[in-house]
């Protein structure tokens, strides 16, 4: 059940720190919307892979608090919305704070307000470290952000993409197999909920992504 359900969220994590970011043990990884199921992959894997600290960001604070187990060192919670207008701006500083101590790398699951501010924050801290900044998914629903040009000018910031077509057919199905090769030695952990194919019409009009739903097939 681990194989069927890791395959795609692992994979999009792996190709993310090693085929994009080329992650190297000691460095300081950032993984905006940490909470999704491939945001636990990518914190997880991130300390597998040598990272020395780990910072997991999301909406839910419970959920933030369990990436811990997980290999989070440290997590950063926001509420970004029009009930919370500081919301922004208590992100920026929180990140601020974080990355004076250091940052490396940051994979984003969200883009939207939260990869803006993700970025602006980088642009006021970073000075000769370069950063390289991988966006992954959208799961905010937002498809654009403001970006202005002086936040590149101003700090070295690599921005780049991870998915099919930045990343090879072959590079991305050999992620799958460094992800299941992971496993064991990592450790990693994934939720699962198995149903019958039978109810996949009924099941996926309420899926979440939570916990990673598997299909079986009876003989």
């Amino acid at each position: 059940m681990t194989a069927a359900a890791i395959a795609n969220p692992g994979m999009s994590a792996w190709a993310a720190l090693v085929e994009r970011a080329h992650v190297a043990p000691g460095e300081t990884v950032l993984v905006n919307g940490a909470t999704g199921t491939a945001g636990r992959i990518a914190v997880q894997l991130a300390k597998h892979l040598g990272a020395a600290k780990v910072i997991a960001t999301g909406r839910n604070l419970k959920e933030l608090e369990e990436m811990k187990a997980l290999g989070a060192n440290c997590v950063i919670p926001f509420t970004i919305n029009t009930d919370h207008p500081s919301g922004a701006h208590d992100y920026e500083e929180a990140l601020k704070q974080t990355f004076t101590e250091g940052i490396d790398i940051v994979v984003d699951y969200l883009w939207g307000k939260t990869a803006e501010t993700v970025l602006v924050a980088l642009a006021k801290t970073v000075e000769d470290n370069p950063v390289r900044f991988v966006q992954v998914g959208g799961s905010s629903g937002e498809v654009k952000i403001e970006l202005p040009g002086a936040v590149l000018r101003s700090a070295a910031i690599n921005l780049m993409g991870s998915g099919v077509g930045s990343v090879s057919r072959k590079g991305l199905v050999q992620a799958i197999a460094h992800v299941f090769h992971a496993v064991g030695p990592a450790g990693l952990q994934i939720a699962t909920r198995v149903e019958p194919l039978a109810n996949v019409e009924k099941v996926w009009e309420k899926a979440t992504g939570k916990p990673r739903v598997v299909f079986t097939i009876g003989y």
